[in-house]
């Protein structure tokens, strides 16, 4: 099998990308110094999160001339999410830090004042523009108009019809709101796209086997119907699970009424609804369109020690090309030997384990608690804003769970209540 040589960054999660690099029947090779690089055939250029971080994480080791020297040399190269932010001039995210210059344009922030930021679902890579013109019969690098691929993201370079094309390049486009981006971008040895292949389910797996095994143009068999290729996200199923350990110290899948998940006979066994891998894939392979694992026993003893559950992460992203949230102890944690655990190196292990997002609960309304009582300041040393800070907002997750408390008026709390229709079990009218 070919080699594809990939550069990790601390970019997030790499682990699925290898993964799917393989699943097309390729291996990998990582890039562990700049003077790698020459070497290298196939070079990809993955990242998540932040402009600055990942772009100072390459200058600072070296990487910048010699992935220039890759791309002039006419080798493949394929740039990922950051990876395709990287190539243009900069972006408003971290103006401190310079793109490689290699394409003209400045990454801005999707507005928000119609839509929610960042932009995270299914949207489209278009290669035709425009609603009322026919879709093309061409796939560039295995992207069909038909196909939807998964963002996320708070930045984009705004498409300008016809800039980048007069310079020899194809542009692929997807929509969110009222703004038009760009999606996907190829010419000659290179192509980049904003959306995750490696999370894109079959529709990605099939962009980088096309890219890796350098088909760059096909003729589809069929032209797609205009309802089929209508740019904008598309609805998602989330398949949740919560996972603990059983009595017998297997991790499983279960259920229950407030984390009660004792089974209600005479045992009173944990209830086992099937092994958190195997229901991954199942559900994955019925359409899921993202998995979330939630550890509801938390870290019993200490984070690095939590090996089940990153093998389950590891085992999982070999076989589910969707993204994968993982929550449960994300958060500053004390070893067993005293030591200090940061928040931001628990989600790192799970990041690197295969994970896309952490999912934070307990941590979350301490830090919300934290910030109304300093009159609505940040302070910038919560996990939610330190893992932002390194792999993007895009990559937490706030997880609440919601409980019904009833009053008998609006004057019993301080807190803000609804008349409900349904009383409570003392006849109760407000929650």
């Amino acid at each position: 099998m070919s080699t594809v040589h990939l550069l990790d960054h601390v970019a997030g999660n790499v682990r699925s990308l290898a993964n799917a690099i393989e699943k097309v029947g390729y291996i990998v090779e990582w890039i562990q110094s700049p003077e790698d690089v020459a070497a290298a055939e196939k070079l990809i250029l993955p990242g998540v999160g932040h402009f600055g971080f990942c772009l100072s994480q390459i200058d600072s080791a070296g990487y910048v001339e010699p992935i220039k020297q890759h791309i002039e040399a006419g080798k493949p190269f394929m740039g990922i999410c950051v990876g395709l932010q990287a190539l243009f001039e900069g972006s408003e995210e971290s103006s401190a830090f310079p793109g490689l210059g290699l394409l003209p344009g400045r990454l801005e922030r999707f507005k928000d004042e119609d839509k929610s930021v960042p932009h995270i679902g299914w949207n489209s890579a278009n290669t035709s523009n425009g609603e009322d013109e026919q879709s093309t019969q061409e796939s560039l690098y295995g992207l069909r108009p038909d196909s939807k691929y998964y963002y996320i993201h708070s930045y984009a370079v705004a498409y300008q019809e016809g800039v980048l094309e007069k310079e020899g390049w194809a542009v692929a486009t997807a929509r969110y709101g009222n703004e038009e981006f760009i999606g996907a971008i190829a010419k000659d040895n290179v192509l980049a796209t904003q959306f995750h292949p490696e999370k894109s389910g079959a529709a990605g797996l099939r962009v980088l086997k096309a890219f890796l095994d350098g088909r760059k143009v096909e003729k589809l068999a069929t032209r797609p119907s205009a309802k089929a290729t209508k740019e904008g996200l598309t609805r998602r199923v989330i398949a949740c699970m919560d996972v603990r350990t059983n009595d017998k110290g297997d991790l499983v899948v279960t259920k229950g009424d407030q984390y009660d998940v004792r089974e209600k006979d005479a045992g009173g066994e944990v209830r086992n609804l099937g092994k958190p891998v195997d229901m991954a894939r199942k559900y994955y392979e019925q359409g899921a369109d993202e998995i979330t694992f939630l550890n509801i026993t938390s870290f019993r003893n200490s984070p690095l020690a939590d090996a089940p559950m990153l093998d389950i992460l590891r085992q999982t992203s070999e076989t589910v090309f969707v993204p994968l949230t993982i929550g449960g102890g994300i958060r500053d944690t004390v070893e067993p030997d005293g030591s200090m655990i940061p928040a931001i190196d628990v989600a790192q292990m799970y990041f690197k384990s295969g994970a896309d997002k952490v999912s934070i609960g307990s941590d979350a309304v301490t830090a919300a608690e934290e910030y109304y009582t300093r009159s609505k300041k940040l302070s910038g040393r919560t996990a939610i804003e330190m893992i932002s800070q390194a792999y993007g907002n895009q990559a937490v997750v706030v997880s609440v769970d919601p409980k019904r408390v009833y009053v008998a008026s609006p004057d019993s709390t301080a807190h803000h209540t609804i008349h409900t229709s349904i009383p409570g079990p003392h006849g109760e009218e407000y929650c």
